[in-house]
């Protein structure tokens, strides 16, 4: 089953330094129907305006998985990481037994857009630790590239079997991907058109799949996607 979000329909929020997309429950919004999604709790799209910092902010046993979609995302958090992501780039945080972080627009020209997502870990209290990576539009051209993964070398491991992909097609391309039983993936069009078995989703749909086999994706233009896959 692929059920299909319009942009419309997902929960918008502006603050005076922020504008926000939230797909599930998140802070002050409830939505009953989209609370969690197997071990997906959260995915969020904001854009903070030049300069912007979200206050740092203390959570507790969550993987985070973020993606720089525009601009430059800076992170600070309590155990002194830092660093600055640029778009394509992904970090992952066990925040485990507790950890403060802030997101950050080091520039005072352009604003700022990045992909939170929170992941529910297979256990509680885990050492805090943060890991990043640098991805060249090359590495996620024409294919889906697994950013943040236990199953493939090469991505950031997560304490969940669950997984976070990229990917940047031209127009024409096409691509697909397995889905094992009592899996599922939450799919996200960040620029473009494209065809996901035959539905057609624009820039800022999203789609919630289950019990599929497989996945045909096909752009109908140039498209930059990302995709969660969870157990459910």
């Amino acid at each position: 089953m692929i059920q299909r979000r319009r942009k419309k329909e997902i929960y918008h929020v502006e603050g005076s330094w922020f504008s926000a997309y939230w797909h599930f429950s998140f802070d002050d919004y409830e939505d009953p129907e989209n609370t969690l999604f197997g071990t997906l709790r959260v995915f969020n799209v904001d854009t903070l305006i030049p300069g912007a910092v979200w206050p740092m902010h203390f959570h507790r046993d969550i993987e985070v998985i973020t993606y720089c979609v525009e601009g430059a995302f800076q992170h600070a958090d309590s155990l002194g990481n830092d660093g600055v992501l640029s778009p394509g780039d992904v970090q992952h945080t066990t925040v485990g037994s507790g950890l403060e972080h802030s997101e950050i627009n080091p520039s005072e020209r352009d604003p700022m857009t990045f992909i939170q997502v929170w992941i529910l870990p297979w256990k509680r209290g885990l050492a805090p630790h943060l890991e990043q990576r640098h991805i060249r539009r090359e590495e996620r051209l024409h294919r889906f590239l697994p950013l943040v993964s236990n199953r493939h070398p090469g991505a950031l491991p997560i304490e969940q079997d669950a997984a976070a992909y990229s990917a940047a097609l031209i127009s024409g391309d096409r691509t697909d991907h397995r889905l094992e039983p009592g899996r599922g993936i939450y799919f996200y069009v960040i620029s473009g058109t494209v065809l996901l078995n035959d539905l057609e989703l624009d820039a800022g749909d999203a789609a919630k799949i289950s019990g599929e086999p497989a996945l045909a994706i096909e752009a109908a233009q140039e498209s930059e996607l990302f995709m969660v896959e969870v157990t459910l």
